[in-house]
């Protein structure tokens, strides 16, 4: 399963490396599954921690690197995709055209605008629902 994991789940992740989040994001970059996301949510993650939680921009790092080696980072498409005007936050239309885009099977978040979308591809799942029932579906 292609997961692409938006930036609230990584943010809650590292602040509870013990929580369902970090899970569901060990379980994304896991095979068989293929963890991604979008650089614009890399860049979220950045100005998220470096205004919230400046100490924590060094594991940053560390996070994306060693604990989740396996995430693919990619760019974020030019063309809009249908649909995306739906997500209330412009800015988060980027995460859906990605997903898009790059044929994720799901789209791990946390935000409501996702979860309520009742999109069947990619599915949009809570970290929760993704650890204890995401699956790759052939």
């Amino acid at each position: 399963m292609r997961v692409l994991i938006d930036t609230n789940v990584f943010l809650s992740a590292m602040l509870n490396p013990k929580g369902i989040p970090y899970g569901a994001c060990i379980k994304a970059v896991t095979d068989p599954n293929l963890g991604m996301t979008s650089e614009w949510n890399v860049w979220e993650l950045r100005k998220i921690l470096s205004r919230k939680f400046p100490s924590m921009l060094d594991d940053l790092e560390t996070f994306l690197f060693i604990t989740l080696g396996g995430l693919e980072i990619l760019p974020v498409p030019e063309a809009k995709v249908d649909g995306e005007e739906r997500i209330r936050d412009e800015k988060d239309r980027c995460i859906l055209r990605t997903a898009i885009f790059y044929k994720a099977d799901a789209i791990l978040s946390g935000d409501k605008d996702f979860l309520e979308l009742g999109l069947e591809y990619p599915k949009c799942m809570s970290p929760t629902e993704f650890f204890w029932n995401g699956t790759r579906e052939n």
